[in-house]
């Protein structure tokens, strides 16, 4: 029995080693590694020996996926936790960060900001068609109409960027004078998710998914006439910058966006000349040297390219933002004045109002049986129309009333439709409210919000034999109050830096018309086999192009702008009243939004092109910024790639020194019961302003609240220059109040013309 024993334990420690090995290498995952350039050795002449050299002292097996010069210093590679621990150490490492994983956040709008004055806007001097807006997505459908370069001139010669092939991708075709580059980049993807599939989605600049598509045309896309959405929203769709050229850098896919794809990316855009770079994608929020974006968007800024993010779509939650670093412009989503209301019609002769894009056949106008999912299922959560959970002999010809939740809103009307269902009424629940968003179902079907599908129950509950219709109206513009804050867009407070509000604004991001791929329905959905030039989707995707595109219409008519200039006018000119009166409301509540919801306010195009004075921000700024966060000069290198930069130990940095165009203010609460108190605060910040208009003389005015004294010094500041500088200072002085307190106020400096705006946020904490 002894050779048996012997042989059955050499089995178990064979089959225990390769448990081991394939553990090790299912522990390893993609991380950025950040380098000091102005420190390799001597013994090496070309940095990327260096990262190689760097790399293969704690692996072996190890490859650079990709090296980065531009936007950051360093590499990527796929590392054990232990290797990425041990690569920490060696000389010339800033950081070593695990990549992470990024998502999508996903006609009538440049009338609605007043672009369709353009022309009497424009400084003849004008260079927009020299500007390249670089755009992160999912790629381009390059064939639509949106893309016609039609009255351009020749490229930019400053232009570095190519068009990369793909077997369904030919440069020959694809590129031209509006579309000037495309590139693709699945290397990080690839590392992690294993080969793309191209029977499922094109390993090349092609837009499969058509978000890509969708946000490009948004930002910069050509006049399109008589374009719509089967039959909706007809009208001339285009980009907020019709003469900007567009660049397309692929970085998202079916999987989802990783952080080394997005860097690679970035780098590439500054490198091929792009003045503007929008990313309509998010992650978590973490601190700004662990965000690739926020490292990616520092050197972007540092060399005068403006970066405009999404702000997410996870409201209306609090503190629920991403990207949130000071140089980028954060852009939260409100809606347009235009809907597409489908009214219920219910069999007691009560309506009720919905919006949808259905074209198809209409149901009959005499109302049909209707029934709750949650009676037609044998599943628990049946009333969400899963797939699969419908009883075909319960909702036959039936109009079914599914909750919305956990699956996509047009799939439950497949689900509907193949159980056999006529159509189909979607009611909100609590976690949407209000908040309505137009799909083009495939089967008659309307969504309601939450009163309306609550009444709408309660009736179907309380009747022995309910019935229903749906009438779908079509368009209707005009529509009042407009804008107002969408429910999904994420809010403040800014968790990672709370002094710095954000989101900074708002822009058009509900049922907005653009450009589609012709690989995929509306609906997105594979069961979809309608094919359109347009689509009509919503999301901080779409509110982010809309000031993408603006920031290169600015740079046009202002081609010596900073970044920081180009913010800062976008900023101070929002507006967060209508112009009848009362605050922009927000959706969620019902109720005036606030500076946490839609930061300065919502963009005005034509009040940005002259805003008088603006709060320019250098690199220098925002390097104190990172020394009041306490960065150590390792962290700060790898956001900055300033090796040799070291914070001034002699130096009060504070973050409330950063020149922003917005205040946040956070008072701590008094210790004891409530934190109440009679004890006063004061808080100083300082602000510096730059004339870009005409000589004149500014005065300040406070909208505080009753919580708060605001006092400004001085209070008037008179320029006789254009480029002339003036600084002022801030006192916020408040009492003690409970935890979790908040209030809200305005400064504004005028001189008779421009109004500069800037929104106030206290918080007690």
């Amino acid at each position: 029995m002894e050779p048996l024993r012997l042989l059955l334990l050499l089995l178990l420690m064979l089959c225990c080693s390769s448990t081991a090995v394939v553990a090790a290498v299912a522990k390893k995952r993609t991380y950025i590694v950040h380098m000091a350039k102005s420190q390799m050795p001597p013994a090496f002449t070309e940095h990327r020996h260096w990262y190689d050299a760097s790399l293969r002292s704690v692996s072996d097996a190890a490859e650079i996926i990709y090296a980065y010069d531009t936007v950051a210093h360093g590499f990527s590679a796929r590392l054990s936790p232990a290797e990425a621990r041990a690569l920490e150490h060696r000389p010339g490492v800033l950081g070593v960060v695990p990549e992470e994983r990024y998502e999508l956040h996903t006609t009538r709008t440049p009338e609605f900001l007043g672009l369709d004055r353009r022309e009497g806007l424009i400084p003849q001097s004008n260079t927009e068609s020299d500007v390249v807006v670089g755009v992160l997505d999912t790629g381009v459908w390059p064939e639509r109409k949106s893309y016609d370069d039609a009255g351009l001139g020749p490229v930019p010669a400053s232009w570095k960027g190519v068009c990369e092939e793909g077997k369904d991708f030919k440069a020959a075709d694809a590129c031209n004078r509006k579309l000037v580059g495309a590139r693709f980049f699945s290397k990080g993807y690839e590392a992690s998710m294993g080969p793309i599939d191209e029977t499922k989605e094109s390993r090349s600049p092609r837009d499969n998914d058509g978000h890509g598509t969708h946000t490009s045309s948004t930002a910069a896309g050509s006049a399109v006439p008589d374009a719509n959405l089967l039959g909706y929203a007809a009208g001339t769709a285009r980009g907020m910058s019709t003469r900007a050229r567009v660049a397309v850098y692929k970085v998202c896919w079916l999987g989802g966006c990783f952080s080394s794809d997005i860097l690679a990316a970035m780098d590439k855009a500054i490198e091929d000349g792009c003045g503007v770079l929008s990313l309509s994608l998010g992650g978590g929020m973490s601190d700004y040297y662990r965000d690739s974006v926020a490292i990616g968007a520092f050197n972007a800024m540092a060399k005068g390219v403006v970066v405009s993010c999404s702000a997410g779509n996870a409201g209306p939650g609090t503190s629920t933002l991403s990207n949130v670093a000071p140089w980028i412009t954060t852009v939260g989503a409100g809606t347009i004045d235009r809907d597409f209301p489908a009214y219920v019609v219910l069999g007691d002769g009560k309506n009720y109002t919905g919006v949808s894009l259905y074209s198809g056949k209409p149901l009959p106008s005499s109302p049909l049986p209707l029934i709750y999912a949650g009676n037609a299922t044998n599943a628990t959560n049946g009333n969400l129309c899963m797939v699969g959970t419908l009883l075909p002999d319960k909702v036959s010809g039936k109009i079914v009333l599914c909750d919305r939740g956990i699956n996509a809103r047009v799939q439950k009307g497949f689900v509907v439709r193949d159980a056999g269902g006529a159509g189909m009424i979607l009611a909100n629940t609590a976690a949407n409210g209000e908040e309505l968003v137009a799909d083009a179902h495939l089967l008659p079907a309307t969504a309601v919000g939450e009163k309306a599908g609550d009444a709408i129950k309660s009736y179907l509950f309380s009747d022995p034999n309910p019935k229903a219709t749906v009438a779908f109206g079509g368009t209707k513009v005009g529509v009042m109050p407009s804008p107002v804050v969408a429910a999904f867009s994420s809010r403040g407070p800014n968790a990672v830096t709370p002094d710095i509000l954000k989101p900074d604004l708002v822009a058009p991001g509900v049922n907005i018309l653009a450009a589609w791929s012709g690989s995929v329905g509306p609906t997105g959905q594979a069961a979809d086999p309608r094919r359109t030039e347009f689509n009509i989707i919503s999301g901080t995707s779409m509110s982010c192009p809309h000031v993408s595109g603006l920031a290169a219409f600015l740079r046009g008519a202002h081609p010596d702008w900073s970044p920081g200039a180009v913010k800062s006018a976008l900023m101070t000119t929002a507006y967060a009243d209508y112009p009848g009166g009362g605050g922009i409301l927000d959706v969620a509540t019902g109720r005036p939004a606030t500076p946490f919801d839609f930061g300065a306010g919502h963009v005005d195009p034509p009040k940005a092109l002259d805003p008088g004075l603006v709060y320019d921000l250098t690199v220098d700024d925002y390097l104190d910024f990172l020394c009041a966060l306490n960065y150590t000069t390792l962290q700060i290198a790898s956001v900055s790639r300033r090796s040799n930069f070291t914070c001034d130990n002699k130096k009060a940095y504070a973050v409330s020194d950063l020149n922003y165009p917005s205040f946040a203010v956070a008072f701590a609460t008094a210790s004891g019961a409530g934190g109440g108190g009679s004890a006063t605060t004061t808080v100083k910040h300082t602000r510096t302003l730059t004339n870009v208009g005409a000589p004149g003389t500014y005065k300040a005015t406070v909208s505080a609240p009753e919580e708060a004294k605001v006092t400004v010094d001085p209070s008037e500041l008179s320029f006789a220059a254009a480029g002339e500088k003036k600084s002022y200072t801030v006192a916020f002085s408040a009492a003690s109040q409970p935890s979790g307190t908040a209030a809200f106020g305005r400064l504004e400096w005028s001189d008779g013309k421009h109004v500069v705006a800037s929104p106030l946020a206290f918080t007690w904490t």
